[in-house]
């Protein structure tokens, strides 16, 4: 397996667990909520933060942006999408934000000119969310800007994988098994696709990015050989928002991060030997 580089971190087999705290458009449009939603992944011990960018008329018909919906923004459904994105300034604070927290923010961009949006802030990767992997297009204009991708392939078929993962090429490619529910309930969680992925791309870093309840699968998926975790991150699940139910609170995502941390100080190299620690108790207990 090739380690994929993400600003100072190794991705990938022997290197630790590289665990990103989603905050999507969990913030609500609200840049106080954005940096607490920051210090929570900063003081869990996450390696970064990510959002989502999309150009609203680009992304969404004007059908569907004229719909009815009632938000806190509005009344319409292009109230809510337009309601939810942050601007050239407003990203501007949330960058100053995560270098002074010491902590890597990137996002996932729905369409093109938001990939040139992104791009003035030289961000360390691209995460290309389940819902564009079959967009070429925006693959080729992502890979075309020569930065790490994270690539998530819920709702996909393998044939949809092999696809986009020929089009991007293996050169710092990060593959993340995905089941696009919100929350995802266990049975669907189908967390053997990891090693299904990891058999059939053997050059690509492999991880897991869940939408499930609690912190437990999460750690298991790295026991599973995850390399990258991702996870919905919330000041409080019962806030306004599609993603607020699938999300950890700030104290679950710090349980899960400590738990990964020692599942990766337990779980060793595999190597069947008499521990030093193991020595004087052998002694006393043998009697060959």
């Amino acid at each position: 397996m090739t380690k994929v580089k993400i600003g100072n971190c190794n991705v990938g087999s022997g290197s630790p667990c590289f665990v990103v705290g989603e905050i999507g458009i969990n913030h609500n449009g609200d840049l106080a909520i954005a940096k607490k939603l920051i210090d929570a992944a900063a003081d869990a011990g996450c390696d970064a933060v990510k959002f989502q960018k999309r150009s609203v008329d680009v992304v969404y018909s004007a059908e569907e942006l004229a719909k009815p919906r009632e938000s806190p923004w509005g009344k319409t459904n292009g109230d809510q999408k337009r309601g939810l994105e942050f601007d050239l300034e407003q990203y501007a604070v949330i960058d100053a934000y995560c270098r002074m927290r010491g902590i890597l923010w990137f996002a996932s961009p729905w369409d093109e000119d938001s990939v040139d949006f992104l791009e003035k802030f030289d961000p360390p990767c691209y995460k290309i969310a389940s819902a564009s992997l079959t967009d070429d297009g925006l693959l080729r204009h992502i890979r075309f800007k020569n930065r790490p991708i994270i690539l998530s392939t819920g709702m996909s078929t393998m044939d949809e994988v092999d696809h986009a993962v020929a089009l991007l090429g293996s050169t710092d490619l990060v593959l993340l098994h995905t089941v696009s529910t919100y929350p995802a309930e266990n049975k669907d969680l189908n967390l053997r696709t990891i090693q299904t992925l990891a058999k059939r791309f053997p050059q690509l870093p492999i991880g897991y990015s869940g939408h499930e309840r609690g912190t437990t699968l999460s750690v298991n998926a790295v026991a599973l050989g995850a390399c990258m975790i991702e996870r919905h991150i919330t000041l409080d699940r019962t806030m306004y928002g599609s993603d607020q139910a699938a999300s950890l609170e700030p104290t679950g995502l710090k349980l899960m991060v400590d738990k990964i941390r020692a599942l990766e100080e337990a779980l060793g190299d595999g190597e069947k030997m008499v521990l030093p620690a193991e020595v004087a108790i052998k002694a006393k207990l043998r009697r060959k």
